[in-house]
């Protein structure tokens, strides 16, 4: 049994206030029992992506500079608790939207998110180059970790990538509210939810997701972080607007044997798949 915290909060506008308050939370829920705690996608600041500024480049740093990294490496220092945190890096000349796995305050490594959105409200290729640290997933005194970031969630080759690299736990720092432009009025907490249920059930591994809330701009975040066993069966949820830290306990044992025992892995045709890497199912 793996005790996962996932903690949702709204973000203003001090930078230092919100890396305090999400890093304050982390604490508290390892002093709770928690040996893995997810924070949301960015936590540093408002989500900044909605409008292209280039001011914003001034916020990226390396990952040994990172105010957030580095706190989380001191709270977590001598615990034995394992944070992902979400963070804008600058690997001069470019920036990724990254994040880098701290384990008993030390850092295993750094994620790049691989798949960047690009709309109204999310126009995150004006600043994040896409990953080029492919999938990760680090084994831990917790079980192996798999981290996804945001828009990541949306696509199922991701998850299936992360669980055949060994993943028992799958993890999703996330930014996500209302749509704007053609979207506009397009609520989509319910299928952003049924998205990850599926990653679950046809991988047979846990999940969770860590979103924001409150008002930002243009964007209402709506929150409804969660954490589902390895057959989509909720085992903690938080609201659509409220601060809230969830705690549950993820029972990795039983998922690995239902893993194998179910047979989705082991029934799987890769000599089939040949069209997934492809942008067309042309020739």
């Amino acid at each position: 049994m793996v005790t996962l915290a996932v903690i949702q909060r709204a973000f203003g506008d001090d930078r230092a206030a919100n890396c305090a308050g999400t890093v304050d939370a982390a604490a508290a829920a390892i002093a709770a029992g928690a040996q893995v705690v997810l924070c949301p996608e960015l936590f540093e600041s408002r989500y900044f992506p909605q409008v292209e500024d280039q001011d914003h480049f001034a916020w990226a740093t390396t990952v040994d500079a990172n105010p957030a990294v580095r706190a989380m490496q001191a709270v977590t220092a001598g615990t034995g608790a394992v944070v992902p945190v979400s963070f804008f890096e600058h690997a001069a000349p470019v920036y990724f939207n990254s994040i880098a796995l701290v384990d008993d305050g030390e850092v295993r490594g750094v994620y790049r998110k691989a798949h960047i959105p690009d709309g109204p409200g999310y126009e995150e290729k004006f600043y994040f180059t896409p990953g080029d640290t492919g999938f990760r997933v680090w084994g831990t005194r917790h079980g192996r970790l798999g981290v996804g970031i945001c828009w990541d969630q949306w696509f199922p080759e991701c998850a299936r990538a992360m669980t055949l690299m060994g993943a028992d736990l799958l993890l999703y720092p996330t930014a996500i509210g209302n749509e704007l432009g053609s979207q506009a009025g397009n609520d989509t907490a319910d299928m952003w939810r049924r998205a990850m249920d599926g990653h679950a059930v046809c991988n047979h591994v846990p999940v969770a997701a860590a979103n924001r809330v409150g008002t930002e701009g243009d964007l209402t975040f709506y929150g409804s972080s969660f954490v589902v066993d390895h057959r989509g069966r909720p085992l903690a949820e938080a609201g659509r607007d409220t601060d809230d830290t969830l705690l549950a306990d993820v029972d990795l044992d039983r998922a690995r044997a239902d893993r194998a025992g179910w047979g989705l892995l082991r029934d799987r045709r890769p000599d089939l798949y040949g069209v997934l890497t492809r942008y067309t199912a042309g020739p």
